[in-house]
């Protein structure tokens, strides 16, 4: 009861009402962008994780596995492994890609007609013509599927011709000699990331095999997971079912420059506006000083009536740290709704200003992806009130160490 007069008194009554205020505010503000950036930041990472592991894969096996028969029957072993949704050999080469436009270079990879209608970011986001056709014929048929970017760069589009050049097809007496073949572009495809649509050819995997002198074995085995975050965990049974002539390896070492610069940016931003919630908080401690120093004359005459130091400690310590409960729960909420409704907001905004605040050509999606992480969320609260209360104590503390007769004296 004393903590919220105190609060609430006027300034005639040496009551701190603004300065509560705006430490209120400043909490409410922190906390919110605080789980604003790191949702905004965690949606993204969610996003790139889908369409990189969704394009690619999550484990891969490498060796002498790969040769011969060997590798249909370590392909069996490693889709009875639990967690194990999709395993598929690939072959992956470099070539070039000439169509009535310009020439430009291609990566392309073989995989099996079954294996590529499964992968359901290509599968499910053919922009033009289908999969009808690849794989069918003599050595899986002659029929690919390019990516959006690159079939517009080249000038080609479904039905037409496209010559690709294969730096090493062709096996002579002297080496290897380049490889020219025609082959008919069956669809394309579009998965929001440019290094993957302006790059990328599927090709079926016998005629890849054949075009880049790969003929009875791949480059390795892709193997997909039902949770990516679970791949390194299921390395070990992976190894196992692929047999001791086998190497497996994850996707976090594939590219772990990449996702260790992505994993170390997320952690210093938080780092950052950690900070930052710790500075609005300490608002509070400005707030309690001038509440005790004003309330000298009121501490005295409580403690001539008996009430104890501890009293006076819970006292002044209820009174910042009700500040501190009442911000943080004011910005948690205001974050998590704020994200619920990011979409609409930026329509707002954009309608607003009448400029693009995040352009769908630039950055491929619609939207600016927000992820609220519970866990996370947590974490930001108590870390909130954890320096609310921190900063309550001093201020609490020497309020209860006055003594009455030196707050009296002048009185």
């Amino acid at each position: 009861m004393l903590a919220g007069r105190y609060l609430r008194a006027k300034r005639s009554q040496g009551g701190v009402a603004l300065i509560s205020l705006i430490s209120f505010i400043g909490i409410m503000l922190a906390v919110a962008v605080l789980i604003i950036v790191m949702s905004v930041m965690n949606g993204f990472r969610s996003e790139l994780l889908g369409r990189i592991l969704g394009f690619s894969g999550h484990l891969y096996v490498t060796g002498a596995v790969l040769d011969g028969p060997a590798r249909n029957a370590a392909v069996q072993r490693i889709l009875r492994v639990p967690g194990v949704v999709q395993a598929a050999p690939v072959v992956e080469a470099q070539a070039i890609a000439m169509g009535p436009a310009q020439i430009s270079g291609a990566i392309v990879r073989g995989i099996g007609a079954r294996d590529l209608a499964a992968t359901k970011l290509v599968a499910d986001n053919i922009t033009r013509g289908a999969l009808r056709g690849f794989g069918d014929g003599e050595f899986g048929g002659d029929v690919i599927v390019v990516g959006d970017r690159l079939a517009q760069s080249l000038g080609v589009q479904p039905g037409d011709i496209l010559t690709l050049i294969s730096p090493a097809g062709g096996a002579t007496a002297f080496g290897g000699t380049p490889l020219q073949k025609a082959y008919t572009v069956g669809g394309t495809f579009t998965v929001g990331m440019s290094q993957y649509d302006q790059a990328y050819i599927y090709m079926p995997l016998e005629q890849a095999q054949l075009f880049f002198g790969r003929e009875g074995t791949a480059d390795m085995i892709e193997i997909k997971v039902k949770d990516p975050d679970d791949a390194q965990d299921l390395k070990a049974a992976v190894n196992r079912a692929a047999g001791p002539a086998a190497l497996v390896s994850d996707w976090t070492q594939r590219d772990s420059s990449f996702w260790g610069a992505l994993e170390i940016e997320r952690n210093v931003m938080r780092l950052i506006l950690m900070l930052l919630v710790a500075i609005a908080a300490m608002n509070i401690i400005s707030g309690l000083v001038m509440l005790v120093k004003n309330k000298g004359r009121d501490i005295a005459i409580l403690r001539t009536m008996g009430a104890g130091r501890g009293s006076i400690l819970r006292i002044f310590f209820m009174a910042g740290a009700s500040v501190g409960v009442l911000g943080t729960a004011a910005g948690l909420a205001l974050g998590v709704v704020f994200c619920t409704y990011i979409g609409p907001i930026q329509q707002f905004v954009e309608w607003a200003t009448g400029q693009a605040v995040f352009s769908s050509d630039v950055y491929f999606l619609s939207h600016i992806p927000a992820k609220v992480d519970w866990r996370e969320v947590s974490i930001i609260s108590f870390w909130a009130l954890a320096m609310s209360f921190l900063a309550t104590l001093p201020p609490a503390w020497r309020a209860s160490r006055l003594d009455p007769v030196e707050a009296l004296r002048y009185e």
